[in-house]
């Protein structure tokens, strides 16, 4: 039998983990002229839910993460590449041929597939610009193109004043929805909600949380009764107690219970053997992230992994809270209604080799 769960890429069709609302929400809006920021942890599913909302709107459509581009030019070059998936080169030539830097174009003549890159030491200011004015001049007020550009965050760190580069280029444009995702809350809300930043307002701000319990029980019961005909409802519920509704690791959980139902039926307890096969499988990567945290990381770690509280004395409040910051960032920590160890196999890990 083939797994049902899926987890590790974007996550489609009947891979997909209900979000009905939120999709809905996102097509909505982006029937209207406006522009939607979302904000959410890594790995709550939010690349997933745009990209189903996008797809389901019929509309054009390209995506760019920008933690994957190391330069403006990156940028510029992965921004057109995603354009030309969506527009022939030979129907938009004639607009390249405004481009003040013109771009280096090649068709791989297996796959079919196009490649861009500029020439090094080019104006970058230019190139963004140039990219950007394209696919909105490509365009029209009936038939605009969505633009999603995922860890939006990454901008503060591309080029100083990007953003107000970008921003200008926008606020210019007529014939582009932008969907701009980030996972760094603090950054994000710091970019869009800042009164001196370009991007003050931008867009509507939504923000992603976790899976509304029962809605998640309902789609892991779902797909475990195929495996599990008596034990489906018990199996969801040890998942979610688990993970906590984390829509990542709920289902890497429930794909691992899954292979255990399949390569060891009967088994007494299939949570705890699958919990216990991705700790070990993952058992040296833990290891070599403890041994960079600092001590006081380390610390609250413990203190996270446990349950215990962080006000003990021992530290100051602006150290951990620094330091709660910094992993926040860093991704190993995350805050929804009280900070917690964003990866439950980590704190597991934790519990078992440093507590």
């Amino acid at each position: 039998m083939e797994n049902p769960f899926k987890f590790g890429t974007i996550v489609e069709e009947e891979y997909f983990t209900d979000r009905v609302k939120e999709v809905a929400y996102i097509m909505e809006f982006v029937n209207s002229a406006n522009h939607l920021v979302i904000i959410s942890p890594r790995r709550f599913g939010k690349s997933s839910v745009v990209a189903k909302a996008v797809k389901q709107t019929g509309r054009k459509h390209i995506t760019v993460n920008l933690q994957q581009a190391t330069s403006v030019s990156d940028m510029s070059a992965k921004l057109l590449r995603e354009f030309f998936k969506v527009h022939p080169l030979e129907r938009v030539r004639h607009l390249i041929t405004h481009f003040r830097i013109i771009p280096t174009v090649s068709t791989n003549p297996v796959t079919g597939s196009i490649d861009v890159s500029f020439q090094p030491g080019v104006d970058d200011g230019v190139l963004i610009e140039d990219v950007m004015t394209l696919i909105d001049q490509a365009h029209s007020g009936q038939d605009r193109i969505i633009v999603v550009l995922d860890e939006f965050q990454e901008i503060c760190d591309l080029a100083p004043k990007l953003d107000k580069k970008l921003r200008s280029i926008m606020q210019e444009q007529k014939h582009v929805n932008y969907i701009l995702l980030g996972s760094q809350e603090s950054m994000m809300t710091d970019i869009f909600e800042n009164k001196k930043s370009p991007f003050y307002h931008f867009g509507e701000m939504m923000r992603l949380g976790k899976l509304p319990r029962d809605d998640f029980h309902r789609y892991l019961s779902d797909r475990l009764v195929g495996c599990y005909p008596k034990d489906y409802d018990a199996l969801a519920n040890g998942i979610l107690d688990y993970t906590g509704c984390h829509p990542y690791y709920s289902q890497q959980l429930a794909a691992n219970v899954w292979q255990v139902g399949v390569l060891r039926p009967g088994t007494a307890d299939p949570v705890k053997v699958a919990i216990d096969h991705i700790v070990t499988t993952h058992g040296l990567d833990y290891e070599r992230l403890w041994m960079n945290f600092k001590k006081t990381n380390r610390w609250i770690l413990q203190r996270l992994s446990s349950g215990r509280p962080l006000q003990t004395g021992e530290y100051r409040t602006s150290t951990i809270y620094s330091a709660l910051k910094r992993m926040q960032k860093d991704g190993y920590v995350i805050y929804s209604d009280r900070y917690e160890i964003e990866d439950p196999f980590f704190r597991e890990w934790i519990l078992r080799e440093n507590m």
